[in-house]
């Protein structure tokens, strides 16, 4: 866009940084990669306050904001405003968009399972819930448990077969990968795409923030190729970015369908502004922030409650069969 043309730099709101990532969430890796291989300044902002928004990552230039849950996630977002596009010779490879598409599922699902069901949950912990109380925290994560499995499809009768069927495709997936790869340096045309983007931060994510008893992740480390083109990308993308910049925790409000930047403490590359008074809008988002932790607490009682509720009901069905006859 215009702006972006222009020099305007933009910002990437995203999860903290944890593990030695820029940031630790599985969603929020690809976008800061994306915008890496694209060679593009732009600022990072933390928000701590969101962890269940699906609205992060988000990036922001003048007025313009993109979220994840908008068209098709923000990576998608930039290119089809023509902002950052780093596909525009590939796009048309039949081999490439199914490759993407296998990436975007299969490892996607694997990592989402490992994260909330197949783990103890301390990375999901650290990541998303450790600067809110405990007993929201605690609350929270229960309920993106149950969000997780209904989302997979996972009930206590077909738990083992699922479990199963997405490993079994996630070996598939790096089986292909890692013949697709071979000893280049990225996937297709010698040059870093969307796909490169999405697999580096998966293989990142997988190999830096899940733990050693991970199963994803030892079959990963199956793949030498794989595992040496996640460690050199890094170094050259992620690890000399990180050492020449740093970025700020920032109280942006990812709710407002507003494209507006909430204050934030301090950020990366800062300059030093004329104090100025703040606008009804922004005390709003002040406000707003300042009764999250109220409106969560609440919204995870009624949860638990209702959660808690329909198991009883599920329960009494079920007993209620045995006496059923089905000719």
């Amino acid at each position: 866009m215009e702006e972006v043309k222009n020099g305007e730099k933009l910002t990437l709101v995203t999860r903290k940084p944890c593990f030695g990532l820029p940031t630790a969430c599985p969603t929020c890796l690809p976008v800061y990669i994306y915008l890496r291989f694209a060679q593009l300044p732009f600022d990072v902002e933390y928000n701590l306050i969101y962890p269940d928004s699906d609205q992060i990552p988000y990036v922001e230039f003048g007025s313009h904001v993109v979220y994840n849950n908008e068209k098709g996630g923000v990576i998608q977002s930039l290119k089809d405003e023509q902002t950052v596009d780093l596909d525009s010779d590939v796009s048309g490879i039949p081999e490439w968009v199914s490759t993407k598409a296998m990436v975007e599922s299969w490892l996607a699902e694997a990592v989402m399972y490992e994260l909330w069901v197949g783990s103890d949950g301390s990375s999901a912990q650290k990541i998303y819930y450790s600067d809110l109380p405990w007993p929201i925290g605690k609350c929270l994560y229960f309920k993106q448990i149950h969000m997780v499995k209904q989302l997979l499809g996972i009930t206590k009768g077909n738990a083992e077969r699922r479990e199963e069927e997405i490993y079994r495709r996630a070996t598939t997936a790096y089986n292909a990968l890692s013949t697709r790869l071979g000893e280049q340096s990225f996937f297709f045309e010698n040059r870093p795409t969307s796909l490169d983007a999405i697999f580096l931060g998966h293989a990142l994510f997988t190999l830096h923030a899940l733990p050693e008893t991970s199963v994803l992740r030892s079959k990963l480390l199956d793949h030498a190729n794989l595992v040496r083109y996640a460690e050199n990308l890094k170094a050259e993308f992620v690890d000399a970015d990180s050492s020449s910049s740093s970025a700020s925790p920032s109280q942006s409000d990812p709710s407002s369908s507003v494209p507006k930047r909430g204050p934030s403490n301090w950020k990366s590359n800062p300059k030093s502004k004329p104090k100025r008074e703040k606008t009804e809008e922004e005390k709003k988002f002040k406000r707003r922030a300042k009764y999250f932790l109220v409106t969560q607490l609440v919204a995870v009682l009624v949860f638990i409650s209702l959660l808690g509720g329909s198991n009883d009901a599920e329960v009494e069905f079920e007993d209620g069969d045995d006496g059923l006859d089905y000719e």
